[in-house]
């Protein structure tokens, strides 16, 4: 089987791509792994050849927080600005993958550039998957406004709320995507549905569970950080954790600042995770700053893991059995909170309504023994063989294949 895995936007969605392209390798098929360009470094030095594809998702993400639109009062311009993030870089990916595909067997993607990548396989005659790292489908179960006061709406109107969402993003992209379906299109839920309870029900599936780095394949193992890292934790109490990814956090210095002063009126040290945010890394016996760690190896050391709500991250904290304090910033990361705070897993609040007293107030909340037995209680059912079924459903679709070929002028 050859395989085009498209995965771009973030370091969290470039990842779950990397594992499955090293699986699928494993397992003796040929894959070409396009992400985003300014993550074709990251694969490459964990053993995965990928090639760039798109634009520079780091660049895409300064343009929204730079374009004044988004905090205009008018609500008009704040719409265009969405139309207009949505269409870019669409065109590139489109032309980039129109290059990559031929050749390929089958197209996966992760669920940013999902609609790019469907229209080239459509163009292919290739059988399409999709990997989806939360339930973005209509349905009763999952509240369209992440708020609580969401969850008391009827389901029917959540259903509603979904395909209207699905259909206005579908107009911003007609412009520059062409019309109709993969002669074959399958939706990977790359999550645990436990979480959002009747969703089994609702969606086909299949449901693989989350694409977890079992083997530490992506950690920076040996480095000086990571040897750094360990030294510090041995050589003192268990730290809160914080890291938000490739999200920004505004002025790093005050960020710092109420961070350092929340967890020492707490009496606990601090580990940060700077991810993209412009933080110089520094190291003392209160106060850890890195550009990033494992979270698998660290997270089991820590008594809360303050973050952003990324899918990775939430799964990383799940699977550590450490109580969250998810602080979203945009896109899924709001509705994460609420599910894992619902189930009394997290604590969650917007994090442009974060102050050092707010997030006092959320550690307090997580702090319980409650939170503590049921996050240790969900710990012990996690599974990590997510890459192993994803894996295992887009090798389903190659047989396919052959059935589609002739109809786009190749031969099987």
């Amino acid at each position: 089987m050859r395989a085009l895995l498209a995965f771009t936007g973030s370091r969290g969605d470039a990842q779950p791509g990397i594992l499955l392209a090293r699986a699928l390798i494993a397992r003796g098929h040929e894959v070409t792994l396009a992400l985003a360009p300014n993550l074709v470094g990251f694969a490459t030095e964990h053993g995965v050849p990928a090639v760039g594809f798109g634009c520079d998702s780091a660049a895409l993400l300064r343009a929204q927080r730079t374009d004044p639109r988004f905090g205009a009062r008018n609500p008009w311009a704040r719409a265009r600005a969405v139309l207009d993030l949505q269409r870019r870089g669409v065109p590139e990916m489109v032309a980039d993958l129109r290059e990559l595909v031929p050749g390929h067997d089958v197209v996966v993607a992760g669920m940013a550039g999902e609609e790019a990548a469907a229209v080239v396989a459509r163009e292919a005659g290739l059988p399409f998957a999709a990997m989806h790292f939360f339930p973005i489908q209509a349905t009763t179960v999952v509240p369209v406004v992440p708020a609580r006061w969401a969850e008391r709406i009827p389901g029917v109107v959540h259903r509603w709320g979904w395909s209207v969402l699905a259909r206005a993003r579908a107009a911003a992209l007609a412009p520059v995507l062409t019309a109709g379906e993969p002669p074959v299109r399958v939706r990977i839920q790359a999550y645990d549905p436990a979480l959002f309870p009747g969703l089994r029900d609702e969606l086909p599936g299949p449901f693989t569970g989350f694409p977890v780095d079992v083997g530490g394949v992506l950690a920076a193992d040996g480095t000086d950080t990571t040897i750094a890292v360990r030294r510090w934790l041995a050589a003192g109490s268990a730290p809160i954790y914080v890291g938000f990814g490739s999200m920004d956090v505004g002025d790093p210095v005050e960020f710092v600042a109420m961070l350092r002063a929340v967890c020492a009126r707490r009496g606990r040290r601090l580990l940060l995770a700077s991810g993209w945010a412009a933080i110089t890394p520094s190291l003392d016996a209160e106060v850890a700053v890195v550009d990033q760690v494992d979270h698998a190896e660290v997270l089991p050391r820590c008594v809360a893991a303050v973050h952003h709500g990324g899918a990775g991250t939430t799964a990383a904290a799940l699977r550590a059995g450490v109580p969250q304090v998810i602080c979203s910033i945009q896109a899924d990361q709001p509705y994460w909170g609420q599910a894992l705070q619902r189930l009394g897993l997290a604590a969650t609040a917007p994090a442009r309504t974060l102050t050092a007293a707010r997030l006092g107030a959320l550690l307090d909340r997580i702090s319980t023994p409650d939170v503590r037995r049921r996050v240790t209680d969900y710990a012990a059912t996690f599974t990590t063989d997510g890459v192993a079924r994803a894996a295992d459903t887009v090798e389903a679709l190659a047989p396919l294949t052959s059935e589609f070929v002739h109809a786009a002028g190749r031969l099987p």
